[in-house]
């Protein structure tokens, strides 16, 4: 099975792109029978949707390489900072570029450097992942104070955010691999 998680801030130092670096690595250790990667909108750069890029003949040379990525996920997890109460609208213009993500697990992981963990992004990014014919992992991952909690490469520097961070892990595997079963068996 192939996860893409997605780092959904463009901006350099992202705070969030240390929660998609600590769940790369503990989906690894987890789960080493499935592919992980990181899409990082920090190296993403894409214009404004114009159009639903359906297949990789519709792509952009320059966006091929993410596009493929893109269409070869069965599972997704979206890491996102919270913007005005909301998620990063680059995250929601990478995946406006692509077709409905039909029966496809998500897992919506959130942070800021302040005490809620950009919780409200976390409660849009629920209402998100339905449209994109997705479906949620219920046990979310909003994570506040990110900066003291998770190091720049990745590294937990707060042992007290284990246990939630292998709870979501489990959840959103368990999930991923039940609905990838029955889509590859449908």
């Amino acid at each position: 099975m192939n996860i893409e998680i997605i780092a959904g801030s463009p901006r350099q130092g992202s705070i969030t792109a240390r929660i998609a670096l600590l769940l790369k690595t503990r989906l690894e250790e987890k789960a080493p029978q499935h592919s992980v990667g990181i899409i990082n909108l920090q190296q993403v750069k894409l214009d404004f949707v114009q159009s639903v890029w359906n297949n990789l003949e519709k792509v952009p040379a320059e966006h091929q390489e993410t596009s493929k990525r893109m269409f070869a996920a069965d599972a997704f997890i979206l890491v996102s900072p919270e913007y005005n109460g909301s998620f990063s609208p680059a995250l929601k213009n990478l995946l406006d570029h692509f077709p409905k993500q039909m029966r496809k697990a998500f897992g919506i992981a959130t942070g800021s450097d302040g005490a809620m963990g950009a919780m409200r992004a976390a409660q849009q990014l629920l209402l998100l992942v339905p449209a994109l014919f997705g479906v949620a992992s219920p046990f979310l991952l909003p994570v506040p104070l990110v900066n003291q909690k998770i190091s720049e490469t990745g590294e937990l520097l707060d042992g007290a955010l284990e246990s939630r961070v292998q709870s979501f892990v489990t959840e959103f595997l368990w999930l991923a691999e039940h609905l990838h079963t029955d889509v590859k068996g449908a």
